[in-house]
């Protein structure tokens, strides 16, 4: 046997079921996913770096036989390439056997006896009898002493069950990143503006530059119509269409002008809140070449550009929505077609366990608004394209839709045209906001605490804002509302120590000097 240098990675917060059930519950999860295809899009979903070829059979994790069947089903997908079995007796061979079918990574199995090691060599790659009395263990290791023990050639890095749990699904790729950011910190990191010559050719601007245009554009384009809303509520195309004034549609309904400005200062809000993330991806993702950020650009932009063909069921084209669109949608475009080849910033350690443990639920509950403001804008496309309105709506208006189709054929396509574009908003802004969330929750990320703060702000400021204004105030209908500022701010509150730590801040955990075998500490 080579002389290696084990480093279990102990857990770093208990849970609120307890720790045995959760990890049980977690790898159980993970492994369901997986099996429905999840090899192939998780490691896309989540942004996974590649195991780098020196690290093949060195880094992994070490489970008991009761959870092996699930850990090396799932966790190859999150960065591992070996798994240690432990505690193998004669009465596990069958479990490890169904346990290992299929398997792709190493597999070894630390056994009781040289009996129960020949009864499993066959369907693993190695055995071990008992515990290596000569193996050193470091107790609660961070990232960056498994970035550090892998430095060597002969050390196997090995993660327990509980500080996946505990550090979330995510520990493998962060010490592969933290890998990356050591081998390139040598790079130079050109975070420049364009020079005089690049400045002359388009081709020559660096991609962030055109994102945080196109984040710009969506916010004077938000605050544009914001004052359009607030102003002349109309313009002449509008009017066209409609063939009403402002005081003809007060004759329709004396509540028609509040709420049509209250759908358009709902979707001038979240234009702003979207540029602001635009804004932030661009100048704290793109411009540091993290690709991720591209790829959250690209997936959000699609979505929320793409709604401007929302008009072909709706029948009403907006001419000021539809110049928005084809001013920025290129420099998004631009932006996003090629990979950047930047190098990426030297990062900061994860810290102190408490801070972390904070900042996962604060990821969590992120990952949860994103999701519902995906959710919520289907939602809303969906009414506005059928319905066009939910019942809270009509209780507002005091009407009907048929009394409003009565009054005006081209009301109701002109009112679907806003709710549906709304939704359409929306969806991109949730999926800028997920991604954001799933991929960029990095210790000392400022910018991403500001961007989805901002961003959120931005967002849900004006909507709340213009319903107090107009008198719709309904409960159930603002419900969401106030449940989506809530958890933001709890959010953020609780996950800023972690994301705006400095940059030069960093944590050690403590090691043992004791000379002890891997199974002790288990």
């Amino acid at each position: 046997m080579p002389d290696w240098t084990y480093v279990p990675l102990e857990p770093i917060a208990s849970t609120v079921i307890g720790e045995r059930r959760t990890r049980r519950y977690a790898l159980a999860l993970l492994a369901v996913l997986v099996r429905l295809g999840g090899r192939h899009w998780i490691p896309i979903v989540f942004a996974h770096p590649e195991v780098p070829d020196a690290w093949r059979g060195r880094f992994g994790a070490t489970v008991p036989v009761s959870v092996a069947r699930d850990a090396i089903t799932c966790l190859p997908v999150q960065g591992a390439t070996v798994i240690h079995v432990h505690a193998v007796t004669a009465g596990d061979v069958d479990s490890l056997q169904a346990a290992t079918a299929g398997r792709r990574c190493r597999v070894v199995a630390i056994c009781d006896t040289a009996s129960t090691a020949a009864a499993v060599a066959q369907f693993v790659d190695n055995t071990r009898v008992g515990a290596d009395r000569d193996t050193l263990v470091l107790r609660a290791p961070d990232v960056d002493d498994a970035t550090a023990a892998l430095t060597q050639a002969n050390s196997v890095v090995l993660a327990d069950p509980e500080l996946l749990v505990a550090s979330g699904p995510g520990w493998f790729h962060r010490v592969i990143e933290a890998h990356e950011a050591i081998a390139r910190a040598d790079e130079p990191a050109p975070l420049r503006w364009p020079t005089r010559r690049e400045a002359t050719d388009v081709r020559g601007w660096p991609a962030w530059i055109w994102a945080m245009l196109a984040g710009v554009g969506l916010v004077v384009g938000g605050l544009g119509a914001a004052a359009i809303t607030l102003g002349p509520v109309l313009l002449g195309y509008d009017r066209d269409y409609l063939g009403l004034s402002v005081s003809g549609l007060n004759e329709v309904d004396t509540h028609l002008v509040g709420f049509l400005q209250h759908d358009r200062i709902t979707m001038a809000g979240n234009m702003v809140g979207l540029g602001t993330l635009y804004c932030g991806l661009a100048w704290g993702g793109l411009r540091h070449g993290r690709r991720w950020a591209r790829n959250a650009l690209a997936v959000s932009g699609v979505v929320a550009f793409g709604t401007w063909l929302y008009f072909l069921a709706t029948g009403f084209v907006e001419p000021l929505h539809t110049l928005v669109v084809v001013a920025l949608a290129p420099l998004l475009v631009v932006a996003v077609w090629r990979a950047p080849a930047l190098p990426v910033r030297p990062r900061v350690s994860d810290g102190p366990a408490r801070e972390r443990a904070a900042a996962l639920w604060g990821q969590l509950m992120m990952i949860g608004v994103g999701g519902g403001l995906v959710v919520a804008g289907t939602v809303i496309s969906t009414v506005g394209l059928t319905a066009v309105f939910v019942p809270t709506d009509l209780g507002y208006l005091e009407t009907s839709a048929e009394a409003l189709r009565d009054a005006n054929q081209n009301l109701l396509p002109f009112i679907a045209h806003d709710r549906a574009g709304f939704g359409g908003a929306l969806v991109g802004s949730g999926l800028a906001v997920l991604l954001i969330s799933l991929w960029g929750w990095r210790r000392g990320e400022r910018w991403v605490w500001w961007s989805l703060l901002l961003g959120c702000l931005f967002g849900t400021a004006p909507a709340l804002a213009v319903h107090l204004d107009i008198g719709y105030t309904t409960l159930s209908h603002l419900l969401p509302l106030y449940v989506l500022v809530v958890v933001v701010a709890v959010a953020l509150w609780i996950s800023r120590p972690f994301l705006t730590a400095r940059s030069g801040t960093s944590h050690r955990s403590p090691r043992s000097s004791a000379v002890t075998s891997p199974d002790a500490v288990r």
